[in-house]
């Protein structure tokens, strides 16, 4: 109860903060897509009002780019880290060329970064809009992949538990994953 109770204010504070929409839980590749989706709305955001300033050249104007770019940058180096811990990990789901390539990119996110905090632009945001953008595109559509492989696996699973003489067990249906808002 005290969990339910502690993750509505999570929604609420996280609502209120200015997030477009909150993922459920229980779906790591719907959250990761929600964060680098919102990670974009946010340099999106911050590239109108800086646009809206009088004079861009301002450290005032700049650092209007810059926030977003540091919550970007945070996200990108969580995922380079659960990629660098997920090299040892023999049960690991992920290829070892998408988490090679997956690395390859956060590397190329770090790199950028760093120019872009140098030289905030909106050039310099676009492209890391259109990374988050294009790999959280990718996220959404795997999930649809993994339950499918999942209720494929948990047909066949019955399949052989009844076709061996076994009591077959009954394991609920996995929930169909829900939508997340492409408002970016």
């Amino acid at each position: 109860m005290a969990n339910l109770t502690g993750m509505k204010a999570y929604q609420q504070k996280a609502k209120s903060d200015g997030y477009s929409q909150i993922p459920s839980a229980g779906s790591p590749s719907y959250s990761e897509a929600w964060a680098l989706v919102e990670a974009a709305r946010r340099m999106a955001v911050a590239i109108e009002n800086y646009l809206r300033q009088e004079d861009t050249l301002t450290p005032k104007a700049r650092e209007i780019l810059r926030e977003p770019l540091r919550l970007n940058w945070r996200l990108w180096t969580i995922f380079q880290a659960e990629l660098i811990n997920s090299l040892d990990d023999e049960n690991s789901p992920m290829l070892p060329e998408i988490r090679t390539n997956m690395l390859t990119l956060c590397q190329f996110v770090d790199k950028h970064t760093t120019q872009a905090l140098a030289d905030p632009t909106p050039d310099n945001l676009a492209v890391l809009i259109d990374i988050n953008r294009n790999i959280a595109s990718g996220l959404l559509e795997n999930p649809e992949a993994e339950q499918t492989s999942t209720q494929t696996d948990h047909n066949a699973m019955k399949a052989f538990n009844k076709s061996d003489g076994t009591q077959a067990t009954e394991t609920p249906e996995p929930a169909p994953p829900t939508s997340i808002s492409e408002e970016v």
